[in-house]
């Protein structure tokens, strides 16, 4: 598991400007605009519902998979902020407030969190749990996808290569998750 923590090093180094000394935020283009917007979405709503889960989820493998997650979203999020502002470099990730991640969420995210909110812990909320993860999982591998398909930035590029191998892999993990029910 420090393989994830490794790659999403990697992916922060890579998302700082070598030579960039101010914060001026780039001109981003549309292309990578809605590459970011629209994986911190997603990737949010990951996020609030980990956190959300971790203290209610029975299974321990899930339960291990939302710590992961936490800490995996949280460092995307602070990686594609740094690319999107022009950030100074960093060693340290960022940790987002529940209310600065509820900002990024849509409409459908708000439910969703909403909905988890409300389950008890127990069987039904793990299954709950695990079903959001997949489909968002699913969802992020599509964004990165759509994006790698005509890329326009390095860092960006760089950026959504780690996430898609990361996403894949937590989706194998997932899967094997629900093979053991």
């Amino acid at each position: 598991m420090n393989r994830r923590l490794l790659l999403a090093s990697i992916a922060a180094v890579a998302a700082t400007p070598v030579l960039a000394q101010t914060n001026a935020a780039p001109a981003l283009s549309a292309t990578r605009d809605k590459h970011i917007k629209d994986t911190l979405t997603i990737g949010s709503l990951s996020l609030m519902l980990s956190r959300i889960a971790l203290p209610r989820i029975n299974n321990s493998q899930l339960k291990q998979f939302a710590q992961f997650e936490i800490a995996e979203q949280e460092t995307v999020a602070d990686v594609l902020n740094a690319i999107r502002t022009n950030a100074a470099p960093s060693g340290s990730v960022a940790t987002p407030s529940d209310a600065e991640v509820m900002k990024n969420l849509d409409e459908a995210g708000k439910a969703a969190v909403e909905k988890m909110r409300g389950l008890r812990a127990g069987v039904e909320f793990d299954r709950e749990y695990h079903r959001q993860e997949v489909e968002g999982h699913q969802k992020l591998l599509e964004i990165q996808e759509a994006y790698l398909k005509a890329p326009d930035d390095l860092d960006e590029t760089n950026a959504a290569k780690l996430a898609r191998g990361m996403i894949k892999e937590h989706l194998a993990l997932l899967a094997d998750m629900q093979k053991l029910g």
